[in-house]
């Protein structure tokens, strides 16, 4: 059995209207040092955002959260930030703001398989499940 591998995650929110704190999950961001990896996936529910905020910006949202897998890239399409190290990535994309997009605090885990483990928080964490409500 191999040595498990440790990382950090975040989740990126998206608060269309910071003043009230209501948000939907739109993303995840995972950084393993020890695996050289840092990655994030984007998957924005439009129509749960819109119920939270009708005149959400979609286009300018659309356009913050696509920088977000750019960033954990690095390189010249990141920009400036592009040429920071992984870890200075990760921590720059998840620093507190009061913004229209936000993470999580920082969670910690460890796994055999860095992206199996960032496919199981995208399945648990961004995808919504209609079940019923019973009382």
């Amino acid at each position: 059995m191999p040595a498990p591998i440790w990382y950090d995650y975040a989740i990126v929110r998206v608060v269309p209207r910071p003043e009230r704190e209501e948000f939907i999950n739109a993303g995840v961001i995972l950084s393993s040092v020890q695996a050289r990896l840092l990655e994030a996936r984007i998957a924005l529910d439009e129509s749960r955002l819109l119920a939270l905020d009708p005149k959400a910006d979609l286009d300018q949202i659309r356009a913050h959260l696509a920088t977000i897998p750019l960033i954990c890239a690095g390189g010249p399409a990141a920009g400036a930030l592009g040429r920071l190290s992984q870890r200075e990535r990760f921590h720059w994309l998840v620093a507190p703001r009061s913004a229209v997009i936000q993470t999580s605090a920082v969670h910690g885990g460890r796994c055999e398989d860095p992206h199996a483990a960032l496919d199981h928080l995208v399945q648990t964490m961004l995808r919504v499940r209609a079940e019923p409500i019973g009382f």
